[in-house]
């Protein structure tokens, strides 16, 4: 009687009594421990979005609604964004570039627009220095440089050269920064010079959202890998920060503003 009430069948019933998993819970743990697997390599960093199109990529028919409640269920977890201060130095008596970015951050092909940005990273013997250098069209870190200074010729000028040797300019392109006093100064515009299709372009005074893109850089790399990290010394810091950019982001992570792509493979497409 039961059975009929309940419409399941006397089988199932009397196998539930036994403990037998039903095929969905079956199903729910194969899935799950491809969650885990997915989160895993994510450095624990991926949400139910990502979870879901990281599986749909290895054609497993799952729906967003059911991974995110398998996580729940399970307390899989994304780190936590943490507010992120943006420090620039913008008091200087030098030049500043007019805004020819003005927030314009699609490009339709690598070499029209690169956004660069400098941020600190604390270790227990001091500080670190990382300024990094991306192209809108597939938001890759084409060059990057850590120091233990804020000296112009080992932040912005090596990653901007480094940018130039992944990446040589053939067509106009804009350089998009804020108006810090290492992308201001003589030095670093010497250095611009020297290839004249590049167009320096500078945010607007106090204005973090003219360089969005670099700034999201950063705000997702101090939640993915120095935030809950507590470095020992300098070079155990810069070895996890190579291993993020050069590993992780650019060649695993999916990035939502790709379509959940990451920028190896568009770079490759």
């Amino acid at each position: 009687m039961m059975c009929k009430v309940f419409k399941v069948s006397r089988s199932g019933y009397y196998d539930s009594l036994k403990g037998a998993l039903s095929q969905r819970a079956q199903e729910n743990e194969k899935l799950l421990a491809l969650i885990k697997e997915e989160h895993k390599k994510s450095k624990r960093c991926y949400g139910s979005p990502r979870i879901f199109k990281a599986l749909k990529a290895k054609d497993v028919e799952v729906s967003r609604p059911r991974v995110a409640r398998l996580m729940k269920q399970a307390n899989i977890r994304a780190k936590m964004v943490r507010r992120f201060r943006v420090t620039t130095d913008s008091k200087h008596s030098f030049a500043v570039s007019e805004n020819l970015l003005n927030r314009n951050f699609t490009a339709v092909t690598t070499g029209q627009a690169w956004v660069s940005d400098i941020t600190y990273i604390r270790t227990l013997t001091g500080w670190l220095y990382l300024t990094v250098v991306l192209d809108l069209a597939d938001r890759k870190v084409i060059g990057w440089a850590l120091s233990e200074t804020m000296k112009v010729k080992h932040t912005t000028v090596a990653a901007l050269k480094m940018a130039i040797k992944n990446r040589p300019v053939t067509q106009e392109l804009i350089f998009h920064s804020d108006r810090g006093v290492q992308y201001a100064c003589d030095e670093f515009r010497k250095e611009l010079k020297a290839y004249p299709l590049i167009r320096q372009s500078m945010s607007r005074k106090a204005n973090c959202w003219d360089n969005a893109v670099a700034e999201s850089f950063f705000k997702t790399l101090k939640t993915e890998c120095v935030y809950g990290n507590r470095y020992q010394d300098q070079r155990r810091a810069a070895m996890e920060i190579f291993e993020y950019i050069e590993v992780f982001y650019n060649r695993i992570r999916l990035h939502s503003s790709l379509g959940y792509r990451t920028p190896e493979q568009m770079t490759v497409s």
